[in-house]
């Protein structure tokens, strides 16, 4: 075991552009130790910066950024694959629209490529590079149902610019548009009405306050409709919706 001081010291020679082997030999450290050190810390290869907007001093751009926010809240998730990072966003082949909306808004974020990988009915849009600790900093063992999910202050700045690329996102992945119908008395006559509404549906409590925050910020009414689904059914909320979601392809 190697105490804290010694840990820090090598961690910083590796930042500084020092190789694995110079770092071993000098403080008689295992490369294989040093390696470990150095993806656990989210250290990129040495004399190689996170190329992400947020290392760089930038911004992400918002729409893309926004809209894969809400896509990897609800149908995503980031796992290690080796000595990086993959994001994984699930898609059902029955909207291939929504499919090719999660690749264009993942290529105008990083420039590594994308894969698929097909399961029964869906198709993982999938994206291997280290800049999705840094971009989607919401990742973290287990479900995000069964953990704390916090947006940071940066991510909620860029929501309130534009809240609407997120509820798409978030609707795309949890939610859908459809019609409902109710049954009303009218001069002693029952009669059926329809009328079309949006549903939203995540069993993470934060997950579904960001989305109710985000048409708070927007003035789109809404309601709870049973413990984990959020109804928007006012004819001018739907209107509302309608210009800027609409239903799935």
């Amino acid at each position: 075991m190697y105490d804290a001081d010694v840990r820090t010291i090598a961690l910083a020679r590796i930042r500084a552009g020092d190789s694995l082997r110079s770092v071993s030999i000098a403080t008689g450290i295992n490369r294989s130790t040093l390696r470990e050190w150095r993806e656990r810390n989210g250290a990129f290869a040495p004399k190689l910066d996170c190329p992400c907007p947020r290392c760089q001093g930038e911004q992400p751009p918002l729409r893309p950024y926004v809209y894969l926010l809400g896509q990897y809240l609800g149908d995503g998730c980031i796992s290690r694959m080796g000595r990086t990072w993959v994001l994984r966003v699930t898609t059902c082949d029955a909207y291939p629209g929504i499919r090719n909306e999660v690749v264009a808004a993942i290529q105008q974020l990083v420039a590594n490529p994308v894969h698929f990988v097909s399961t029964d009915g869906c198709t993982n849009v999938q994206c291997i590079t280290k800049q999705w600790l840094h971009l989607l900093p919401q990742h973290g063992p287990g479900r995000k149902h069964e953990r704390s999910i916090v947006l940071e202050p940066w991510q909620q700045e860029l929501i309130a610019q534009d809240p609407r690329p997120l509820v798409r996102g978030l609707i795309h992945s949890d939610g859908w548009r459809g019609t409902n119908w109710t049954k009303r008395s009218v001069g002693g006559t029952t009669k059926k009405y329809t009328y079309p509404r949006y549903m939203f549906s995540n069993r993470s409590d934060d997950i579904r306050g960001i989305f109710t925050d985000a048409l708070d910020l927007l003035g789109i009414a809404w309601k709870q409709n049973n413990r984990w689904s959020i109804s928007v059914a006012r004819r001018e909320a739907v209107a509302a919706l309608d210009e800027f979601v609409g239903p799935k392809t």
